[in-house]
Parts: C-alpha cells; structure tokens; sequence
C-alpha cells in the first residue's frame, strides 16, 4: 500500500499488426517497474489502426477512436487516483492520445514508442505497406489484379510494429521526444529490437523518477516544447496529422499555442534535414540507424528551447550534447540541409478562411501552383467511381467535400481517391481540395487536406459548384475559389448529399468535437482555453 501505483497503457489488439507485440511487453515492463519501487496496474484501451478501422463508413471512426482511448484513459486512471502512467504507443491515434491524457490528468508519465514492423523493401527489395496501400488503391481503376495484391501484402509485412516509414505513428513517436515525453534516444526503434527493449527498462526507471520529483506532463509539454516539437517535424517532413494531434496535446495540457500558426510561420525557416519515405529515399532504418530523433534534435539545437524539461530528468540540452553528429547522407548537417523549402505547408485563401495543409516531398521537383475547375464529389467511393468512368480530366480540381470533423462526421479519409488518381495516371496532372482527411502516408501530386472551415460549418468549400475556377499557390501559400463576394453570396447552403447517421459515436463526434484549430478534441477542455464545438465556428487568423 506504500509504493506509488502506476497504470500501464496498453493499447493492445491482434487485428493489426501495429499492436500485435504489446502484450508481450507488459509482463517484462510490470517487473522494470516493481524493481523501481512502483505498483504497476494494465490498464487496456481501444487500439484503432487506420488499415483496419477505415474500412468501415468511410474511415469516419478513425480520427474520433483517438479521443475514445484519451476519456477511457481519463475513466480509469483518474477513478482510481493512480500516481503515474506509463503508455505503450504503437499504432497512428495512441500515441497523440497517450499525450493528450497525459496532459489533461497531468500526472507523471511517459511514453514508450513500441516500434515500427520489419518489412520486405529494407530486407530483400520486395515491398513495404505504402506501396501496398498505394497498389491497392490502383487497383480500383483495373491496375493489378487481387492475387497479385494479396501476394503482395502477405510478403510485405514480416514482424510487428507500426507502418515501416515517416507516417503518421514514427512522426508521432519522434514528436514524444522532441516534447521531451519519451527518454531521449528512442525513436524511431524496431519493433522488438534490443533497442526497444532498453527503451522499455529506461522508461520505467524514468517514470521512477518522475513520480518521486512530482515531475508532471504540463511541466514538460510547454509553449517552449511543442514550437521545439514543430520544428522537428517540420524538419524531417512528418506526417501531415502531425499539425492536429500537436495542437490537441498542447489543448489538453492547458496551452493556449496556435500549432496551425507555428507550422505555417516556421515552415520556411526550418531546415529539412532528411527525406524518409514517403518523402523521399531513405528507409526509416536507415535513419534510425544513424541516430534518428536525437540526431535532428542536435543539429537543430540553434533553433531549440534547449532548456525545456524532458522525461530524462534533465533538459534538453543535456539529450542534445549525448547525440551524434548528423553522418551527412541519410541526416544532413544544419549548415547543409537536404531543401530550405518546408514539406509540410498551411496554406489559406477564400477557400480555406482557417488554413488546410499540403505534404510535398523533400527532393522531387513538383508543380508548386495549379488552376482549373472544379469537379465535385461527396464520398470517396462517388469519387473513385466517377474516375474509372472518365468523368475525371486532366486539368481538374477534385473536389472531396462534406467529409470534415462535423460533416463526416468524424473526418472521413480521401487517401484512397488520391491514391486511384494516381493509379489512373492522373495523379500530377489534377489537383485534389478536400475538408477530410488524408494518410500519414500520401505524397501524390498536389492535394489539399482538411480544409477549414469545413463545407458542414459554413466553409465556402460547401458553396462549389461545378466548373468554378480554383487556383492553389504553394510559394505564396494560397487556395482560392475565383468568386465574388456577390456570387457567394447568392449561392445556397451547403446540403450533405448523404448525411451519415449511427445513433452512435459519430452522431455524437459531430455535436461536441472542436474545429481543427482546436485540434479537434472531443471534450469540453479546448472549450475552457478558449475553443467551442465546430458547429458554425469561424477561426482565422
């Protein structure tokens, strides 16, 4: 009854193979901490993985799941007053959520990254799961047929672990260190490896520490650390749901930091040090293997808070100083870096009042501006279907709307459209002006993401009509829709064409999530720093 007790987050299923290891870590970290002097409880969460759970209406459930694991963390572990927590982040949504709880209990913490899986392309050429989701998606235009794809995706997969490249979950892991929220050192790591088991045992002596000083979350998740976080991401180009899940961690700590702002300000005064696939031609191993996170955050340190806290019981400096140098090829050298040009891009106009995003990748020449009408869809399958029928021509601007946070409701995915653009041979020769969101993972042509305010809340993307002109420009950081004042005015509400009703989550998603500016945080925190509900809700600069 004396010792601390302690939960450990386990975000655990055997329906992806993301998680598919965690439970075998939970005995060996139970007894890390037992030799600490903690009282350590399991504690398991939903374990959402954006292969699986986008399958069904439409991927509407996967940005929502973050926030179910965040509340059922907040159910247990504040009901039961445990001293700390130590969380087992694996998959896209468990890592951002493992943070967001961390910030709204503010109790000790620390996050585990469990790993990223080994894969075919890093161990024989073959394959890795993007090029299977990419093949997948081509496949709905007539591009390979099932055997190949089936063949394809049981070769490409060969242990546990998160998406073998820079998505969304290896963005998300590297983005806990930068904060200063998982030991330094630690990501990316394999799935497994010896790295990752030393990861385990240094973490609990870590949360040891952490409980005894009364060290919590909101001491090192700052203003000083989520900008030190920005501009590691922007600095490796992280996946684009790096921005949202930012701005929710620093929401549920209590800040009042406009994440959307930071990226798009520090954007060109970042240097982009490495180009990881998708971004480019490294392999995530590689760029583990060279020193990863901690390396970006030595030759950043120019730029850095150097003096915020980390888990490790000291600042940040004193990560920097036990770092490598960068070697040069796979990481570039501050005073050399591989683009000055950023990968991740806000971009606003008429089109996007509050900002939507684009990811280009680091070393390919891409068209930087693009203008053409409109063609509109309001579901990705109307897309894709309507793409395999020629409706779609080179020179379009594909328009995906009434997907957003309150529309989807719960943000549907419109990767697999982008992808079937691609498959088509269109993918650099239309644009794509979505309010849903997009994998960790795409990087085909130009598209842009999560535009805000969204068609279901009063966005002028909801007032499109086929054939209005759209001009995208990416060095002046702009999308607009050539319409006056007068003919927006004129034109009628935006009506969702297939409103998606479950009498369940989503239904409820859509009446109390916050706007993307707020990190669309499912629960009344945003609204006590300044946010409410994104019904209606209008957030500019």
């Amino acid at each position: 009854m004396s010792r601390p007790k302690v939960a450990i987050i386990n975000s655990s299923s055997d329906m992806a193979a993301c998680f598919s290891h965690l439970d075998d870590i939970v005995p060996v970290l139970k007894q890390h901490l037992r030799d600490e002097g903690l009282l350590p409880f399991e504690v398991s969460t939903i374990a959402p993985s954006d292969f699986i759970t986008s399958a069904g209406r439409g991927g509407r459930y996967v940005l929502p799941s973050r926030d179910l694991i965040v509340n059922s963390i907040e159910a247990i572990v504040e009901g039961a007053q445990l001293d700390g927590m130590i969380c087992l982040s694996s998959c896209d949504k468990t890592a951002p959520a493992h943070m967001m709880a961390a910030g709204r209990l503010d109790i000790p913490t620390v996050i585990v990254s469990c790993g990223y899986q080994r894969n075919a392309l890093n161990e024989d050429g073959g394959a890795d799961i993007e090029e299977v989701f990419l093949r997948a998606s081509h496949g709905t235009q007539g591009n390979g047929g099932i055997d190949d794809l089936m063949e394809l995706s049981e070769d490409a997969i060969r242990g546990p672990g998160v998406c073998a490249g820079l998505g969304t979950a290896n963005s998300m892991h590297i983005a806990a260190e930068a904060l200063g929220m998982a030991v330094s050192g630690s990501t990316p790591v394999r799935a497994n490896s010896a790295k990752m088991w030393q990861s385990v045992a240094s973490s609990a002596a870590a949360l040891a520490r952490l409980v005894k000083t009364n060290t919590t979350p909101r001491q090192v998740i700052t203003p000083e650390s989520v900008e030190n976080a920005v501009r590691v991401m922007l600095s490796i180009g992280a996946s684009i749901n790096s921005v949202k899940h930012l701005q929710a961690i620093a929401r549920e700590a209590g800040l009042t930091v406009d994440v959307w702002r930071l990226f798009r300000e520090l954007g060109p005064k970042v240097p982009v040090l490495t180009a990881v696939r998708p971004n480019g031609p490294s392999r995530v191993e590689e760029f583990e293997d060279v020193g990863g996170a901690a390396v970006v955050l030595r030759e950043l340190a120019p730029q850095l808070h150097l003096d915020a806290l980390t888990v490790d019981g000291g600042t940040l400096a004193d990560c920097v100083k036990a770092a490598p140098a960068a070697d040069g090829s796979v990481i570039a050298p501050y005073g050399s870096p591989m683009s000055d040009q950023p990968s991740i891009r806000i971009v606003r106009g008429n089109l996007a009042a509050d900002g939507a995003i684009v990811k280009l990748p680091v070393l390919e020449e891409r068209a930087r501006s693009f203008s053409g009408p409109a063609r509109i869809f309001h579901s990705r399958e109307e897309g894709i279907e309507a793409l395999a029928n020629g409706i779609v021509n080179a020179g379009d601007v594909v328009v995906l709307r009434g997907i957003g946070l309150v529309g989807g409701p719960g943000m549907g995915m419109a990767s697999a459209l982008v992808f079937a653009l691609d498959g088509s041979g269109l993918g650099d020769q239309v644009a794509v002006v979505t309010d849903g969101q997009l994998s960790g993972l795409v990087n085909k042509g130009i598209v842009v993401g999560e535009v805000s305010p969204e068609a279901a809340t009063g966005g002028l993307i909801g007032l499109l009509q086929d054939g209005d002109l759209i001009d995208i420009d990416l060095d002046r950081g702009t999308v607009d829709a050539r319409l006056t004042a007068d003919q927006i005015m004129a034109r009628p509400a935006f009506e969702p064409v297939d409103a998606v009703r479950t009498d369940g989550l989503l239904d409820t998603y859509r009446e109390v999530v916050t706007p993307l500016a707020c990190g669309a945080v499912m629960c009344g925190v945003a609204a006590a720093n300044g946010c409410s509900t994104g019904r209606g809700i209008h957030h500019g600069d």
